[in-house]
């Protein structure tokens, strides 16, 4: 224990002499009290918490740091379930605790009361002494056990567009639940740290990576930052992150002494598998708009820790192109994004290729990256991390009319890499990100589609027919239409590109791009089956009717009209 008292003293702190417990923890020594008993007095803290929700912060406070000093011993000892139950409690008083601080603060609003002003911060007191034994519970576990406890705890974060969790957030509104989110995603960071998987597919196993990159897509700079901390805890497996704090221009990168070892099969089967989904996330995370220092700092800790630990021939190639793709992004500025995210992401790409380049020990990248920096910071220095996170930093309306010389060029890159293991020729393919199961909620919104398509026709139908307006044909449309040669020059270069990417892009993108096509073919089928399939009527009980939608009678069993084939 980190303060040195024994069981006997916490438990005298606690309950005074109003606990029963076994006779061995009473003798003159605590260590058969330790190996034996340990859990039976978590227990016994956690219930004395339970009876105490409604007390006042600083008595609840109190008997969670009563929790966090003796854990250690409880951590050592503790089986699955009392570990899972402890957390589950610590999780449930970290909501109600939430709940008083959001009532607090609703009260302190409509009555200017400086007393729940003060309240308020009492609870903030509660939530860290949680947030605190969670971590350090976390921390004592064992690596199988902390990777349930992972798990765990993902599985409590409420996710807006997915259905509610255990912590029940229906009702604490986008504060209380964005609160909750804060505050699990803190815990997380605290159990991750310190925690070195052999390989990164037990670090991030799928069913806890998922959930966790869903977040990081939610419109808040706060908890995309803590996702990406989270991620650097369970990628850095050599402590090289400390290295590569703050996002700048290393001049040597091999000053820096970084700490790496040969890729695992294990690992290059996981970036098999969820690069992609790795790539896609650091590319949407950089288009978000209200990114800010810290958000474009741990994108680009995250892009070198994935170079360190996962990156052989391959994913270099990727990262490669996924930093054009994000340079592109930023320059032609097809979904409207500010000129500071814009030159942020700039900024973002000269960085990593630059310690990339540096990485790869390649001399021609280097050179091309040093040269197109060195021409930066002479005509635009904002397009550097090192002027453009300065707090006074002048920046351009507009980065359409620069000259190509202050961008890194695809072919000049490939030239540099021409002749290696290198497989250059998919540099030429343009990153385009992979759809996962997070796109599966726009077949929900479609199915909310179907619904208000089939009320429009069936509203329609009592309508009288609206006048279409007919497409004017003159001589210029039939003498187009007729023409085709131009439409066959088309239809070579289609197929033509279409060729050259299933050549030269890898089998991920391909699988992306059908999985495109099979989630459309999905949703046409929905809405020919939603528009032509009837539920038949029900024999019993009724059917809730919404606006807009057809009632369907219930009918009993003995008046429903079956064909003669099923009656006999």
């Amino acid at each position: 224990m980190r303060s040195g008292r024994c069981w006997c003293t916490w438990i005298t702190i606690i309950f005074g002499s109003q606990m029963s417990l076994p006779s061995v923890a009473l003798g003159s020594s605590c260590t058969p009290y330790r190996a034996q008993h340990s859990h039976h007095v978590i227990q016994q803290v956690l219930g004395h918490l339970d009876g105490h929700k409604k007390s006042s912060p600083r008595v609840r406070a109190g008997i969670v740091q009563v929790i966090l000093e003796t854990v250690a011993i409880a951590a050592r000892g503790s089986i699955g379930p009392t570990v899972l139950d402890v957390f589950n409690t610590l999780l449930k008083h970290l909501r109600i605790s939430v709940d008083f601080e959001l009532g607090d603060r609703r009260y302190s609003s409509s009555s200017g009361n400086a007393n729940s002003t003060f309240k308020e911060s009492e609870e903030r007191v509660v939530q860290n002494a949680i947030i605190q034994t969670i971590g350090f519970f976390g921390g004592n576990l064992p690596d199988y056990q902390r990777s349930e406890v992972m798990m765990f705890i993902m599985g409590k974060v409420p996710v807006f567009g997915t259905p509610c969790h255990t912590l029940e957030t229906t009702n604490m509104g986008d504060l209380g639940t964005k609160r909750i989110q804060v505050m699990l995603l803190r815990s997380l960071i605290m159990v991750t740290s310190g925690y070195k998987a052999k390989s990164i597919h037990a670090a991030l196993p799928a069913p806890f990576l998922d959930p966790l990159l869903s977040v990081s897509l939610m419109e808040d700079s706060e908890l995309r930052q803590l996702v990406l901390e989270i991620l650097h805890n369970l990628i850095d497996r050599h402590d090289n992150r400390a290295k590569l704090r703050g996002i700048r221009i290393i001049p040597d990168v091999s000053a820096l002494k970084i700490k790496r070892e040969k890729i695992s099969k294990q690992d290059v089967n996981f970036m098999k598998k969820h690069g992609q989904q790795l790539y896609r996330h650091i590319y949407l995370g950089c288009k978000e708009d209200d990114n800010v220092h810290k958000n474009f700092e741990l994108l680009f800790t995250a892009l070198a820790l994935v170079t360190i630990e996962l990156a052989n021939e391959d994913v270099v190639i990727d990262l490669i192109r996924l930093s054009i793709a994000l340079q592109d992004m930023a320059i032609m500025n097809e979904d409207n994004l500010s000129i500071f995210n814009r030159c942020g992401t700039m900024a973002l790409v000269a960085a990593y290729l630059n310690f990339l380049s540096q990485m790869i020990a390649n001399p021609a990248f280097c050179q091309h990256v040093s040269k197109v920096i060195e021409v930066r910071s002479q005509e635009a220095p904002y397009l550097l991390p090192e002027t453009f996170f300065r707090e006074k930093c002048t920046l351009p309306k507009s980065l359409e009319k620069h000259d190509k010389n202050l961008f890194f060029l695809t072919n000049k890159i490939a030239e540099s890499l021409g002749g290696t293991s290198y497989c250059v020729d998919r540099l030429s393919v343009p990153y385009v990100p992979q759809v996962t199961d997070e796109d599966k909620l726009s077949r929900r919104k479609s199915i909310v589609d179907t619904v208000s398509i089939q009320v429009d026709i069936l509203s329609g139908n009592n309508q009288p027919d609206k006048a279409r307006i007919a497409e004017e044909i003159t001589f210029e449309a039939l003498k187009k239409a007729i023409d085709t040669t131009g439409m066959e020059e088309q239809e070579k270069e289609k197929r033509r590109q279409v060729i050259e990417k299933f050549q030269k892009a890898p089998f991920e993108e391909i699988a992306a791009q059908c999985e495109i096509q099979a989630n459309q073919l999905h949703n046409k089928l929905a809405k020919i089956f939603e528009l032509t399939i009837r539920p038949p009527p029900s024999p019993s009980g009724t059917v809730p009717v919404a606006a807009g939608h057809t009632q369907y009678q219930s009918v009993p069993v003995y008046e429903m009209k079956f064909p003669d084939l099923c009656v006999y």
